[in-house]
């Protein structure tokens, strides 16, 4: 069965930083692309930012800059540098791995920004 375990997220005033990671288990293949949404309080899951095996990588307009992703594809893991945090990117960040026609997501891990 294949899990993906989100840890790193946690409370920072804006500015700061977090480095939230995800972990795949129970599989055997590499994930085609891994990625990062996040869902605010009341709003629909959005796109962060995504990796694709190959080193493509697509950020959201509103983390150009500020988030960097990076992937261990021997690990299945991967990586969002979050830097210059702002209260809006106050959410709970879900981890996504995409391989083999299936769509997997991690249970998500709280990032909150405030002062």
């Amino acid at each position: 069965q294949v899990q993906l375990q989100e840890s790193g997220g946690g409370l920072v005033h804006p500015g700061g930083s977090l480095r939230p990671s995800c972990a795949a288990s129970g599989t055997i293949f590499s994930f085609n692309v891994m990625a990062w949404y996040r869902q605010a309080a009341g709003n629909e899951r959005e796109f962060v930012a995504g990796i694709i095996s190959g080193g493509n990588i697509r950020y959201a307009d509103s983390v150009k800059g500020r988030f960097g992703i990076s992937r261990e594809n021997a690990k299945n893991t991967v990586h969002l540098q979050m830097n210059s945090l702002k209260p809006e990117d106050t959410a709970v960040y879900y981890c996504q791995g995409v391989g083999r026609g299936h769509y997997y997501w991690g249970q998500g891990t709280q990032v909150t920004v405030s002062s």
